[in-house]
């Protein structure tokens, strides 16, 4: 008997199955059908109750096609100001022909006989999205385990679409909750007294740039800067010394992807600058003994900072993703730079396997940093080139937002946009006030989403590749660090950024390269 029963249920034809034997008969996607009915009964019975689940239900959410179907002719007739009860929803599903599909009216009519009223609602519906999410999640894993099996799969686009989808079931299905207002003003007035705590008035990631920190209040979580200038401003020189202000001084972990030069080629520009001896002697391993024990003694601190440095080349935006997250999961860094976006690959799945138009791939590049920031909640700094317009352009050669290359989403997407400017590169060597510009480098704010626009004035030592504050302290060879808005006051550097001591000759300066020649920096 034992042995026919067992033959019976290998076939399928038990006429009463067992809770413990139903796992020989195969596996049912998560479902909650009884709780399904139960909830569309109530939304027909309670015409107040589809407010109370509206956030949290979607037709998708539900098991069984026909419930999608009725829960969708419920959703609409809401949309439309429709009252909603038996007889407005069998009409709605007859007028767009789902009716017989669902059952016929019979079936919408039992539902009502389910449940006796809508108090359970809120509870019953929650359990439906659960059993809804295990769903995706199962579809979401037997897609990627098969797509890894392939041998034409790309491994790095994978594990985006698998970050992706599972970040896009988690948004979709908890949603944030409203509220109040003695909520929310309760948390700007902390945020407020947080921010007086701080005496220098920072409330970002520090540049270590006085005058530009008081303009920014430091780099912004989850902002994008677009740092751009002509080849031989100093770009990443700029970027560098930031790095090195935020995370030497202030210990903020930073990472650096660079798409132009070798991690080698960066770290010798920051020992450079941090032992403040000549690139060209590091470079060329001429240095004197006493030099030698000057460059252990001043990188000492270097060599703990929290810098991490990716010099993959041609990176993919995917890549970048991927290895951010990475890096804010291990490590928990505090800004993200790029060096350069130009040299940037975008996402070829997106645009038919490259061939699409190369503004496009640089909108849909700066569009996912944007994202990015936001995810991590970090600053992403991300270095572009400028247009050659600049140099063809006469009188003054100060940048433009119209000079930002290749695309306009650029300064768009951009929460900040500023320029790097040395009067020197094109042969001033006065500014209209005759005061000397030798060694002088200009941010120009161009765009500032959360502030003023403003010029900062920098002091650029080309031989250390670095920049500082400009130190008026040395007989005032510098024309002064004023915003283009008039302000006169000025603050100490204080101990927070590198500093250096200009002589009266300005010796510091680097030789101007000629016309149309990128200098080595």
């Amino acid at each position: 008997m034992e042995k026919g029963k067992s033959a019976a249920l290998r076939l399928g034809y038990k006429s009463k199955t067992l809770p413990g034997e139903m796992s020989q008969l195969g596996k049912l996607p998560p479902q909650a059908t009884d709780l399904e009915e139960a909830v569309l009964g109530a939304l027909m019975l309670e015409k107040d109750a589809l407010t109370n689940v509206i956030d949290i239900l979607r037709p998708e959410s539900f098991y069984k096609d026909a419930h999608k179907e009725i829960y969708q002719a419920i959703f609409d007739l809401f949309q439309d100001s429709e009252p909603i009860d038996i007889l407005t929803v069998t009409n709605k599903l007859r007028t767009g022909g789902k009716l017989e599909m669902v059952g016929g009216p019979y079936y919408i009519t039992q539902l009502t006989n389910k449940v006796s009223s809508a108090a359970n609602i809120e509870y019953h519906a929650r359990i439906i999205v659960e059993q809804s999410i295990k769903r995706e999640l199962i579809r979401i894993s037997s897609e990627i385990q098969r797509d890894a099996f392939e041998d034409t799969t790309d491994v790095f686009q994978l594990l985006d679409r698998m970050e992706q989808a599972l970040f896009d079931v988690s948004e979709s299905n908890i949603r944030k909750e409203y509220d109040s207002m003695k909520n929310i003003m309760t948390q700007a007035l902390e945020e407020i007294q947080a921010r007086k705590d701080h005496s220098d008035g920072l409330t970002g990631v520090p540049s270590g740039f006085t005058n530009l920190d008081r303009v920014t209040s430091g780099w912004q979580k989850s902002d994008m800067v677009i740092i751009a200038a002509r080849p031989a401003m100093g770009k990443t020189a700029f970027v560098l010394s930031t790095i090195r202000n935020a995370a030497v001084d202030h210990g903020q972990p930073c990472a650096i992807f660079s798409l132009e030069m070798s991690s080698v080629q960066l770290v010798n520009r920051l020992i450079s600058g941090e032992a403040e001896l000549e690139s060209e002697k590091i470079k060329k391993g001429t240095l004197a003994e006493h030099e030698w024990a000057q460059l252990v003694h001043k990188t000492a601190k270097l060599t703990k900072a929290p810098i991490f440095i990716d010099d993959t080349p041609a990176l993919s935006i995917l890549e970048l993703r991927a290895k951010c997250r990475r890096l804010k999961q291990q490590h928990d860094i505090q800004m993200i730079v790029i060096d350069y976006l130009q040299l940037m690959s975008g996402d070829s799945s997106k645009s038919g396997g490259g061939g699409g138009n190369r503004e496009q791939e640089i909108a849909s590049i700066s569009r996912s940093l944007k994202n990015i920031a936001k995810e991590l909640n970090v600053p992403v700094l991300a270095l572009s080139q400028l247009s050659r317009a600049v140099e063809t352009r006469g009188g003054d050669k100060r940048p433009q937002l119209s000079d930002l290359r290749e695309s306009g989403s650029i300064e768009q997407d951009a929460d900040m946009v500023m320029f790097l400017y040395r009067p020197e590169y094109y042969g001033i060597t006065q500014d209209e006030n005759g005061m000397p510009m030798q060694g002088v480098g200009e941010v120009i704010i161009a765009k500032h989403r959360n502030g003023s626009l403003d010029t900062v004035q920098l002091k650029f030592i080309g031989k250390y590749t670095k920049f500082t504050d400009l130190d008026f302290n040395s007989g005032g060879n510098y024309g002064g660090n004023f915003p283009v808005g008039g302000s006169t006051e000025f603050e100490s550097g204080g101990g927070n950024t590198m500093t250096f001591q200009s002589k009266a000759s300005g010796s510091d300066s680097p030789a101007l390269p000629p016309a149309g020649e990128d200098a080595p920096f």
